[in-house]
């Protein structure tokens, strides 16, 4: 008799959730469909705009990775995308085996943020930076026309203010009754740790416990300062090659080839054939200081493309700009297209720019970087033609709640650095924060980082987290040659 209720009492613990959404089989796919991952897929319709019920209306893509083992654990995961502007599915299907240890005995469940991928993507034909930079850097002009362009050719099916963070975490809790869960764990990954954490503030009782990985404190309007951190972290990647006797032999300090490189670009651009690293055909690019910083920039946020800036620079101060043009065009064609340019608009424009507050210093620092002021000045022009959608009054207030809380910072993190979530942490009582020297923006493909966040999920606590094989984690080495690292 005992065994039977034991089995009893199993069985309606771990019973599947009465659902109110029809799935069938389907199939998520990355970004390039290089991965695919089976899961089960439906459509939630929803009101574009919540106050007006009898208006457009909108579904959501949703996609549930059922659990592998027969005992279901009854709060499933939510993977939450960046950008903003990234398709949860897109991005999940991608980084797929980072949970695989959680995935084991909880669903997986995927919403494509109102915007993007299959929930009315607010999706603009772009030109890449690349094609853009033909002739030099984009002016201010060109950037506001195709802002301005990319809202006009919206208008025939969305009403691009009703896209705001506010109204995705109502579609994420409609999401949830919809499934039949009663509580949910929480990952978000860089804009998406802002989801999680407006999800939270609105529906403090439906969340378990929460991974935030590249972490924006609420208080936080990011953006304004990305000049700076960009800088800080190029800084830091220089200083690593600096204390590697090998990286420093071979190159001696990059900062010295970095200045001398951008020099000579701003005196005179290059014109240059090369194979297009993505498509082996040959293309042709003219070389400037923009591009120069794009590859600065985005190469920090992954340690396996900053192992290549030492190299790269070395390469073109002696003339050979090659390498360094090469990596320029991958990150182009990597990122180009990565999120909704309109959804993305909508976020930044509503929630952050108009609470940028930068100091006439703060500028004056910013001049002195390999950026500049150009993406503040950019933003601000954009956000001025671009409608603004509804933001709630404590929105930026600081958040504070008692649900378990891992937080994941990479120490080179051009974006989010560490200090970020120092901040949101202060909130949560019952957090870890965990920084991992030396990694860029996002832990969730860090070697060890799977069983971590899987243990963390598993106990929905951090009182005794094994945090140890995390310090172990070093960044790629430096590539010495185009061959890569030395012995």
């Amino acid at each position: 008799m005992l065994a039977l209720a034991l089995l009893a009492a199993s069985t309606a613990v771990h019973a599947a959730p009465a659902r109110h959404l029809t799935l069938t089989p389907c199939e998520l796919r990355s970004s390039g469909a290089l991965q695919l991952v089976k899961a089960e897929c439906g459509r939630l319709p929803v009101a574009e705009n919540p106050a007006d019920p009898h208006g457009r209306r909108i579904r959501l893509a949703v996609a549930v990775v059922p659990a592998v083992s027969t005992a279901v654990r009854p709060d499933p995961l939510f993977v939450l995308a960046g950008g903003p502007g990234e398709a949860a599915s897109t991005f999940y299907a991608g980084v797929a085996s980072a949970f695989a240890l959680i995935h084991r005995d909880r669903d997986i469940v995927l919403v494509d943020q109102r915007g993007t991928g299959g929930s009315n993507a607010l999706d603009c034909p772009r030109r890449t930076a690349h094609g853009r930079q033909r002739g030099g850097e984009p002016g201010l002009a060109e950037i506001v026309a195709e802002a301005k362009e990319c809202l006009q050719q919206l208008r025939t099916h969305a009403h691009v203010r009703f896209y705001t963070t506010d109204l995705a975490v109502e579609d994420l809790d409609r999401v949830r009754a919809a499934l039949g869960y009663r509580k949910i764990d929480l990952y978000g990954s860089s804009y998406g740790t802002v989801v999680a954490q407006e999800y939270l503030r609105r529906f403090p009782g439906r969340v378990r416990a929460m991974i935030l990985d590249g972490v924006v404190p609420p208080q936080l309007a990011i953006g304004a300062l990305s000049s700076l951190s960009a800088q800080r972290a190029v800084r830091r990647i220089f200083a690593a090659c600096d204390r590697s006797r090998a990286c420093r032999v071979r190159f001696g300090n990059p900062m010295t080839d970095y200045r001398r490189v951008r020099a000579a670009l701003a005196a005179h651009p290059v014109e240059l054939t090369l194979p297009d690293p993505t498509r082996g055909t040959p293309d042709h690019l003219r070389m400037t200081t923009f591009q120069l910083g794009q590859v600065l920039r985005l190469a920090s946020y992954t340690p396996a493309l900053a192992a290549l800036l030492p190299l790269d620079l070395h390469a073109a101060a002696a003339g050979d700009y090659t390498p360094l043009a090469g990596q320029f065009l991958f990150i182009d064609r990597s990122y180009s297209g990565a999120v909704a340019a309109g959804m993305n608009n909508t976020v930044v424009c509503s929630e952050d720019v108009p609470f940028y507050h930068v100091t006439a210093a703060q500028r004056a620092e910013m001049r002195r970087t390999f950026l500049g002021t150009a993406p503040l000045r950019d933003l601000q022009a954009v956000c001025k033609v671009w409608p603004k959608g509804p933001v709630a009054a404590d929105f930026h207030a600081p958040l504070r709640s008692s649900v378990p809380v891992l937080l994941l910072s990479g120490g080179n993190d051009p974006i989010t650095p560490p200090r970020d979530a120092a901040e949101a942490a202060r909130g949560y009582p019952n957090s870890l924060s965990v920084v991992i020297p030396g990694m860029g923006h996002g832990q969730l493909l860090d070697p060890c980082v799977d069983r971590l966040m899987a243990r963390f999920i598993a106990r929905a606590s951090v009182a005794g987290l094994d945090t140890a094989c995390t310090r172990a984690v070093r960044p790629m080495p430096f590539f010495l040659t185009l061959n890569g690292p030395g012995p």
